[in-house]
């Protein structure tokens, strides 16, 4: 649920598991990012999609619960020349929530090249990383959440901030849709997540991994070390019954420690409230940021991490870094992405 590093399964299979999910405007469009197989994760990195996997994008629209709207990318094998065929499909209404459903075929391409038409458009490849944290930061904040501590900066120097994620690369999917869409017109109110999915040998699919917000996997799932916490398997409108009373203990726990809510318990179910179901909520046709003010959308410049740790802390927590760290690695035209 959107991590880069948070498990050895994870390091393991990267091209199954989400770094990232961003949803912003982009040139008379909405835009859809997923990010894969950091190479953050060192050695174990195997480069490209996986031919046997499923890449989803699923839209709610209105506050609905499931999903009215899919588009699902996969991607055949490595050629000689290192690149892979890739395919785009929409299913609409029932269909968007059945793996069974073939869909309708939109675009055919190649990573590593634009692919266009007048209902989409699609890049694929190897991306510089823009995301950026201080992972030590994150450890600090972890560690109360995981032993229901107060949040400690005492020892952090946020001036002295580093980006872990600098010089690192990801798998990147970017589709674009146009505003002229009959769903996704200026105005539409929606609701974003993204999956991976797996053939199994019986014939049919199976979710590997998920993503809406982001941090959610190394904030409130630390000691899932082989992803056995069904989480990831889970369809977001099960969130809340399944796990919205453990984050909210999670929560209350770590600010009552560091008194930093006067209502440690309110301020925890108000938390899990705003984070269940893990979809990532946009307006479409408006600026997209996710901060202090508001969560609508996501951009890549975001500096999400801060937001999601002060968020869960109850109090400011300071990333010592800004947009601009990671600026050279984000685009105003499409792809939006710079190619590594």
């Amino acid at each position: 649920m959107s991590h880069h590093l948070d498990t050895p399964l994870a390091s393991q299979n990267g091209q199954l598991y989400i770094d990232d999910l961003y949803v912003f405007p982009g040139e008379g469009s909405t835009v859809f990012v997923m990010d894969v197989n950091s190479t953050i994760t060192g050695v174990h990195v195997k480069p490209g999609f996986h031919p046997e996997a499923r890449y989803e994008f699923k839209v709610h629209f209105d506050g609905a619960d499931f999903e009215a709207l899919t588009y699902r990318v996969s991607f055949g094998e490595v050629d000689s020349d290192g690149r892979q065929a890739l395919r785009l499909h929409a299913l609409h209404g029932d269909e968007a929530r059945e793996d069974s459903a073939a869909g309708t075929p939109v675009l055919e391409g190649r990573t590593g090249e634009q692919t266009g038409g007048s209902d989409a458009r699609i890049w694929a490849g190897r991306i510089a990383d823009s995301f950026y944290i201080d992972l030590s930061l994150l450890e600090v904040v972890n560690a109360a959440v995981r032993n229901g501590t107060a949040v400690d900066l005492s020892g952090w120097r946020s001036e002295e901030a580093q980006n872990s994620f600098a010089d690192t690369t990801v798998e990147s999917i970017v589709l674009e849709i146009p505003h002229r869409h009959p769903q996704l017109r200026p105005g539409a109110r929606i609701g974003v997540w993204c999956a991976t999915k797996l053939a199994t040998d019986a014939g049919g699919w199976r979710q590997v991994n998920r993503a809406g917000h982001p941090m959610m996997w190394p904030i409130f799932w630390f000691d899932d070390t082989d992803f056995s916490n069904p989480a990831n398997t889970r369809h977001p409108s099960e969130d809340f019954a399944a796990e919205g009373g453990h984050i909210a203990d999670l929560v209350a726990a770590a600010v009552a420690a560091g008194g930093t809510s006067a209502d440690p318990d309110g301020y925890g179910r108000t938390v899990a409230r705003e984070l269940f179901p893990d979809v990532l909520s946009y307006v479409v046709g408006t600026p997209a940021t996710y901060g202090f003010a508001v969560r609508n959308g996501r951009t890549p410049g975001d500096n999400a991490p801060e937001a999601m740790l002060s968020l869960v802390s109850g109090m400011a927590v300071p990333s010592g870094l800004k947009p601009s760290v990671s600026e050279h690695l984000r685009d105003t035209h499409f792809p939006y992405v710079v190619p590594a």
